[in-house]
């Protein structure tokens, strides 16, 4: 039965709402979530929201495991608040050297690359959480149309900003990393930067629109965001 509590190492302990990954499952999340680091008990270090449940990393000299189980149950009946949906449009250059695996996803699934192209750019992905590295966004709703596997050797270096699918997934690197996600596109956006508050363009809760631009307008706005050229 959800929710249920499980410990997660020796400071930290997981509030899990579910098992699949859902939008309504999600917002349960968020709100607890919310309500927590709102409450902002002295015992707690940090509240992280993940697809399905809430880690609650808390300090153990001030409070135990069985302790933390109980005074968090009271956090559970949450609720959601209507929420006015924050959309981020991320501009995007599809294919070519932006976008070196589109081919292949189109060949993958029987598709054209403008049919890979559309069916990406046509619906509103829910950013469901941040992780995996600096500003990397968990994007759900991408249409099943276009899934493909990972690549089976990851590329040492992917450019910051470059677009991938990664078997239902889709998302961006918003920082240059290794990765084996099939890249189909980038964003001249700058995406993440420490030096900013917050340094993420999105977060949890967010939805994000891909917008199509042409080469010439990734140049125009790359230059604006980076202050040099591509």
């Amino acid at each position: 039965m959800f929710p249920k509590f499980k410990p997660a190492g020796d400071s930290a302990i997981a509030i899990i709402f579910g098992s699949e990954i859902s939008e309504e499952i999600n917002k349960k999340v968020h709100a607890v979530a919310e309500t927590i680091e709102h409450t902002s008990p002295e015992w707690l270090v940090e509240v992280v929201p993940t697809y399905t449940s809430v880690y609650v990393y808390y300090d153990p000299i001030k409070i135990s495991y069985s302790e933390i189980a109980e005074v968090l149950k009271p956090f559970l009946s949450a609720e959601p608040k209507k929420e006015e949906k924050r959309i981020v449009k991320i501009p995007v250059v599809y294919g070519g050297s932006f976008g070196p695996d589109i081919e292949f996803v189109a060949q993958y699934n029987n598709l054209t690359i403008d049919e890979v192209i559309e069916i990406h750019s046509k619906p509103l992905y829910r950013v469901y959480m941040l992780g995996f590295l600096p500003g990397f966004a968990y994007l759900g709703g991408m249409d099943d149309r276009i899934a493909t596997p990972r690549l089976e050797k990851p590329r040492l270096k992917v450019p910051a900003g470059s677009v991938g699918i990664a078997g239902k997934q889709t998302g961006w690197y918003a920082i240059e990393s290794p990765g084996g996600w099939r890249l189909i596109g980038r964003t001249p956006l700058k995406t993440f930067d420490p030096r900013k508050k917050p340094p993420s363009i999105v977060k949890a809760g967010d939805y994000v629109k891909f917008v199509p631009i042409s080469e010439e307008e990734f140049q125009e706005i790359y230059k604006d965001e980076w202050g040099e050229e591509r």
